[in-house]
């Protein structure tokens, strides 16, 4: 019998058409640098986390930016970042050249809104 996971995702991909500007979007909205990190073939940001990455003990999520082609606009699948200051990151977003797609969203655990960014990805941000 397979042991479930303690968190459904293990790690996520964002595809950029410039992964320098992107990096400077993200980090700007989310308020968190993101580290340049060669993978594979090719150069990618990871976001920042706390813990451990150790895919057996599985404490900690995180995901990259890589130079690929985005899915057309809005669509694809929808990646929820999250931030200490929704509101503050929602003008932060809509600054930096992406979109507001939804009101904020109530939800048990805290708010979210869905975005796109610049490149048109589906995007959430979260705050508890």
């Amino acid at each position: 019998m397979n042991t479930m996971p303690m968190h459904a995702v293990a790690w996520f991909e964002i595809p950029v058409t410039d992964l320098n500007k992107a990096k400077a979007f993200y980090a700007n909205v989310t308020g968190y640098a993101l580290k340049d990190e060669q993978m594979g073939p090719g150069m990618t940001a990871v976001f920042g986390y706390s813990g451990s990455t150790d895919m057996n003990t599985s404490k900690a999520v995180s995901g990259h930016l890589y130079e690929g082609k985005p899915a057309p606009r809005g669509t694809g699948s929808t990646i929820h970042l999250e931030v200490d200051n929704l509101d503050a990151a929602l003008i932060r977003l809509a600054e930096a050249g992406g979109e507001i797609v939804s009101p904020i969203i109530p939800i048990p655990a805290g708010r979210f809104a869905y975005c796109t960014d610049p490149d048109g990805n589906s995007i959430g941000l979260f705050s508890a």
